[in-house]
């Protein structure tokens, strides 16, 4: 089978295109058709090997454990393992796996949910990380409620897309920050307001603050808190090679005791019951995925450099 791997840490360059042993399904697993496969900023980070807390964290000291890059994809079961009793062949599910930039894929059934019947592969490939990370964000961590006032910074991104719309969902006030280019997309997904970074700051105080986006000092996040507000970081962006944005994570974690305010990271799970709520909140068209670009299998490379550009709109989507 066709899929994009790479022996070694660094640039696109070191991947490539090439025919792999199809894997096998072991117990408990399934092995998946891939039609169509997500990409986030997680895959230029195991891609890289950076910062090194990444490889620090069991992804491989100095090569990566998996070959094969992508994690979120959509397809159709072709085979099922020992033990898995909720899926078939020939079911249509989207979820979470190693090894997502390929043909065919393994996936634990822990991981995997039936893909929403109003969304087609490429819109379902979008949704398993990103709208995961969003969900935990604003329910489990940022505790979010009617009427609460929320600011998504970085609200045109694959997170903050689904972040705007999740909040909108749950009954928030939502304040969206992006770029110029990107005001009209962030308003026309549900935002109440949105602020254009480049022509102001934003104001004011909000019950709930999710950055994306990594780049804002954590006093100036607290100063858009209430006294009791929650600020949730989402991702490590930006930084040294070292630790990477996971600084400010980790900073917000020390400072967290001491202050009113709650300061949290979020590190995202992975479980098949919030793909099944997703699914549900996509299904009702609360929530609609956001595609920027598709690129083919062979121009990963290509799609990677857009993604890293910072000029997507929503999620970019490789198809298979």
């Amino acid at each position: 089978m066709k899929a994009v791997v790479q022996d070694r840490y660094g640039e696109t360059d070191v991947l490539r295109c090439s025919d792999v042993d199809r894997p096998e399904p072991g117990p408990g697993e399934v092995l998946v058709r891939v039609h169509a496969a997500g990409l986030d900023p997680g895959v230029w980070h195991l891609m890289t090997g950076l910062p090194y807390l990444v490889r620090a964290m069991g992804y491989g000291l100095r090569a990566p454990k998996v070959r094969v890059r992508g994690r979120e994809f959509a397809g159709r079961v072709e085979v099922v393992g020992a033990d898995v009793t909720g899926f078939r062949p020939g079911d249509e599910v989207f979820g979470i796996c190693d090894g997502a930039f390929a043909e065919y894929a393994r996936a634990r059934q822990d991981k995997l949910a039936p893909k929403p019947v109003n969304l087609d592969w490429e819109q379902a490939a979008a949704v398993p990380i990103s709208a995961t990370t969003a969900l935990q964000a604003l329910r489990d961590k940022g505790s979010v409620q009617p009427g609460q006032r929320v600011l998504v910074i970085g609200a045109a991104g694959g997170v903050g897309t689904f972040a705007v719309q999740l909040a909108k969902a749950f009954g928030a006030h939502v304040t969206g920050v992006c770029s110029t280019g990107k005001v009209d997309l962030v308003r026309s997904i549900g935002a109440d307001e949105v602020v254009d970074y480049t022509r102001e700051d934003f104001t004011g105080r909000y019950d709930l603050v999710l950055d994306t986006a990594g780049n804002r000092p954590l006093p100036r996040l607290r100063r858009a808190l209430t006294p009791k507000g929650t600020l949730v970081i989402v991702g490590g962006e930006g930084g040294g090679r070292l630790f990477g944005g996971v600084d400010r994570v980790l900073r917000a974690a020390l400072l967290n005791p001491f202050v009113g305010q709650r300061l949290l990271g979020l590190v995202a799970a992975e479980r098949a019951a919030d793909l099944q709520s997703l699914r549900r909140l996509v299904e009702s068209g609360a929530v609609t995925p956001v595609l920027d670009r598709t690129f083919p299998l062979g121009q990963v490379p290509a799609a990677i450099h857009h993604l890293q550009s910072g000029q997507a709109r929503g999620k970019v989507v490789i198809t298979v």
